[in-house]
């Protein structure tokens, strides 16, 4: 199900809504571009957020942009087990919705 190839779709998809799909864009531009937090630790972050949300498209594009923008192996392992922890926390916390 999950082909990098299918990101070529994109342009067909926003053909169909292209206001929307422009709108998108010039959002992830922003929002990813270096600002008070350097582009890096956006990255990082992006990685985090594709990890805990498991998306395979975000976790090699911004894999390969962290990568790009000076991030080390270091730091891929690290804000893995960042992750790791925030989500298995998340699991943690709701678990206090269990008891009466």
């Amino acid at each position: 199900m999950y082909h990098m190839d299918n990101l070529k779709k994109l342009g067909t998809l926003g053909g169909h809504v292209p206001d929307a799909m422009k709108a998108f864009q010039k959002l992830d531009r922003a929002a990813l571009a270096d600002g008070a937090i350097p582009k890096k630790y956006k990255e990082l972050m992006a990685i985090a957020v594709a990890l805990t949300t498991q998306c395979p498209y975000c976790l090699g594009i911004h894999k390969t942009n962290a990568l790009k923008a000076g991030a080390t192996t270091e730091e891929l392992a690290e804000v893995t087990f960042f992750a790791t922890a925030l989500r298995a926390g998340a699991a943690v916390v709701h678990g206090t919705h269990l008891r009466s």
